[in-house]
């Protein structure tokens, strides 16, 4: 059973996302914000950067000040992967950051401020961002620059009640050992309502969450560690996927496995994976290469670094530099979902990456950019399942981190299946959504990209859609190209 204060907790939450205004007044607000602010992002050569220079000996990108970021490379040994080798560069940001949304009830239902924000990387500028989105160096002002709003309800949240306080991942693939300490913070009166802020409720968030490259990467991981779904009484459903997505949240409802032996074999993968990763100069790095004024791989694959010059309105800062990595080709992150014994369940994949902290963490059934494997005769084990399943229950293409990643864009879906895995599968295991959650609760063990699925998962509760309606509305081109791969 939850505990009384975190059983609440999780009430509340069921009650947020089920409660689902119309959200005529958000789109307002975020087109008043787009006509009101700006930013133009421009590529310029790495060496023209203001204010970040090659280092000496080693040629890893650094900042005048020694702060933000630096891009490195690592080498990569892990034997027994399709590719048991490979260097690459890499964001190293030791800094943690916070992710921060601040909560209010408002006529008895729970609402988020969330702040319309640009970042330079953002396919469709402006997105829906947690209340605080700032590295360290931001929000101690290094760059000279305005304060964050509301910074001091999560720096000193003292005489406030805290939902969630823990560190997590951001992308191993890209981010070397990155942390960001993801928050949810009550506060039990009004705040001053700045420009670019508004309250939705969790539901009006999922409602966005079915538009493309709307909702931020670091609201859904933020959202995602929230306390569950549960509720007492539970919501009427008429739905079977409904109804069985309600008893997945129930805590009082057994899983496939039990939550010990969910752990058990998280600590297996971790003991028996022999991942070796090394920090290394980014100068002379095998296989890639500086050309036109940015660093990309000899084939033209994976992802580039690139230079970027800022200008914007509306920041705390008016003008910056930057390098960031920009990937090639959209990905595909999915879950394959399956009613067992009347209870929803996903297929959880245990992932390993070279920048994570702990080895491995849970991820989507599949995590991957189709042409990417391709090129190696990989094709991802459950690719092509998700991508011919005519039982798709959410399909949208959302964009990650603005701030680090030039036009980073992954197609996140939830389908159903009837795909059989073996109970003592090594890699893969059927979960509840309550499992999930409880594992949330811990740092360094459901990567971000399951933690977005997360969020889309519990956005269903108030979902009226069935299997074939296209539950994303204006898919476009670039979602079409990886369907056909």
């Amino acid at each position: 059973m939850l505990a009384p204060s975190r059983a609440s907790a999780a009430r509340r939450v069921a009650e947020s996302v089920l409660a689902r205004p119309d959200t005529a007044a958000c789109h307002a607000w975020l087109d008043e914000t787009r006509d009101r602010t700006w930013m133009r992002a421009e590529r310029v050569p790495l060496a023209e950067m203001p204010g970040w220079h090659a280092e000496a000996g080693t040629g890893n990108l650094r900042h005048h000040t020694g702060r933000f970021f630096t891009v490195e490379s690592v080498s990569v040994d892990l034997p027994g992967a399709p590719v048991p080798h490979w260097r690459q560069p890499i964001i190293n940001q030791p800094e943690i950051g916070i992710l921060g949304v601040l909560v209010r009830e408002i006529d008895g239902v729970l609402h988020c401020l969330v702040q319309a924000k640009r970042e330079p990387g953002n396919v469709n500028g402006v997105q829906v961002s947690p209340t605080v989105q700032a590295t360290r160096s931001n929000y101690t002002r290094v760059h000279g620059g305005a304060p964050v709003p509301y910074l001091d309800h999560f720096r000193r949240p003292a005489g406030h009640e805290v939902l969630v306080d823990i560190r997590q991942s951001e992308q191993g693939a890209w981010f070397y050992r990155k942390r960001n300490r993801n928050m949810v913070v009550e506060v039990g009166h009004d705040v001053p309502l700045y420009d670019g802020f508004h309250w939705l409720t969790l539901g009006q968030i999922a409602e966005l969450l079915a538009l493309p490259d709307l909702v931020n990467m670091d609201t859904r991981t933020v959202l995602a560690c929230l306390p569950g779904v549960a509720a007492e009484p539970a919501p009427a459903v008429a739905d079977p996927f409904g109804a069985a997505l309600v008893r997945s949240a129930d805590p009082a409802v057994r899983g496939v496995h039990d939550t010990g032996e969910v752990l058990s074999w998280i600590t297996d993968a971790r003991t028996r994976t022999d991942l070796r990763v090394t920090p290394g100069p980014l100068a002379a790095l095998p296989d890639w290469s500086c050309a036109d004024g940015r660093i990309v791989h000899r084939d033209g694959g994976f992802f580039a670094v690139v230079g970027v010059a800022v200008e914007a309105a509306g920041r705390e800062v008016a003008s910056w530099a930057q390098p960031m990595l920009e990937p090639v080709g959209v990905g595909v992150i999915a879950f394959l979902a399956k009613v067992i014994d009347g209870v929803l369940h996903v297929l959880a994949h245990a992932r390993t990456e070279p920048g994570y902290v702990d080895v491995t963490e849970l991820g989507p059934t599949v995590q991957c950019v189709p042409e990417t494997h391709d090129r190696f005769g990989a094709r991802p084990r459950f690719l092509d399942e998700v991508l011919t399943s005519t039982r798709v229950r959410f399909d949208t293409v959302l964009s990650e981190e603005g701030g680090r990643f030039l036009g980073a864009r992954n197609r996140y879906l939830i389908v159903e299946s009837d795909v059989e895995v073996a109970a003592d599968d090594p890699d893969y295991r059927w979960l509840t959504l309550h499992q999930l959650d409880e594992l949330l609760r811990h740092s360094f063990y459901v990567n971000i990209q399951a933690r977005s699925l997360v969020v889309c998962l519990r956005g269903l509760l108030g979902a009226r859609s069935e299997p074939g309606e296209n539950v994303q509305q204006g898919v476009d081109d670039a979602v079409l190209d990886v369907q056909g791969q």
